[in-house]
């Protein structure tokens, strides 16, 4: 409607102030006058009301069923969708592309992975930087079941032979020999930290003599020991002599208390490290050390 006045009120003078109000008193009398009388029967409006919106229905209709109309939107699923990153339900399976049974494919070999025993619960796998390097990195690894998913538990700096890594190692070639090997047996020359469950052999013999590969000094590398089973009797003391696969391959390498530096093959963990793997490693866990270059 026009905000100028109606058309057809004439050309005329306007009407005064005192007619104006006039007529709006009459208008409203009139309304008055006229009450419930005036209005249309209620029955008459819910009628016409509802014709106009069965209209509007068959309008709309008939608009979305003519060629080319727009199409009618569909509902979508309202569940909330996994984010971005989250795990595939168990029903698809398949291994995950970047670990194997819960360890990172970059540290070991499927090959590798393969050679861990299934009932051992605990790992140590320790990963050198390069072939020929004597710098890497150890973690510890546990499961709750005999071939389950590994979970690392700890990670610590470590040193391995100054001339890096073998699988054909020789005595007195510097280098740490590659593989999987287990873990049964521990000693040094302090006292088994409390909670120690490997057989501990505390023994004064657990004293290095002579100076590092760098000439650093050895006090307190053999504080806390534990044996690799490379090369020795399983179920005897750490400083057992006897190398079963001859004196040839060397002997006596060990997880012991890092002296920052390399070592001649043996692997150098931190005190704290040293401690740590005591008292958790269990002979009850079948534990074990997977230890090689980044990739083997």
């Amino acid at each position: 409607m026009s905000k100028h006045r109606r058309a057809g009120s004439g050309s005329g003078p306007a009407p005064s102030p005192r007619a104006r109000t006039t007529e709006r008193g009459r208008r409203r009398g009139g309304a008055r006058r006229r009450g419930s009388a005036g209005r249309p029967p209620r029955a008459l409006v819910l009628v016409a009301t509802a014709g106009l919106l069965l209209f509007g229905a068959g309008w709309v209709h008939a608009l979305y069923e003519q060629p080319g109309a727009p199409v009618t939107p569909t509902r979508t699923d309202a569940r909330p969708k996994a984010h971005a990153g989250a795990p595939e339900h168990a029903a698809r399976g398949g291994a995950r592309p970047d670990a194997l049974q819960g360890l990172p494919a970059a540290a070991l070999s499927e090959a590798t992975r393969a050679r861990i025993p299934a009932e051992a619960r605990q790992l140590v796998l320790v990963t050198g930087e390069a072939k020929d390097s004597s710098e890497s990195t150890a973690a510890l690894y546990t499961r709750r079941a005999p071939g389950g998913d590994w979970v690392r538990a700890a990670q610590w700096p470590a040193r391995n032979g100054a001339r890096g890594w073998s699988t054909g190692r020789e005595y007195g070639d510097l280098t740490s020999p590659q593989g999987v090997f287990s873990l049964s047996d521990a000693g040094g020359l302090l006292a088994a930290p409390p909670g120690t469950k490997l057989p501990y052999d505390r023994d004064p013999g657990f004293v290095a003599t002579g100076r590092g590969v760098n000439g650093e000094s050895l006090a307190g590398s053999f504080d806390y020991v534990v044996a690799i089973d490379y090369n020795r009797r399983r179920g005897v003391s750490p400083l057992d002599p006897v190398m079963p696969d001859g004196e040839g391959r060397g002997g006596n390498i060990w997880l012991h208390v890092d002296h920052d530096g390399p070592s001649q093959g043996c692997i150098g963990l931190p005190r704290a490290a040293m401690k740590q793997l005591l008292e958790t490693l269990d002979p009850a866990a079948h534990p074990v050390v997977a230890m090689g270059p980044a990739g083997f």
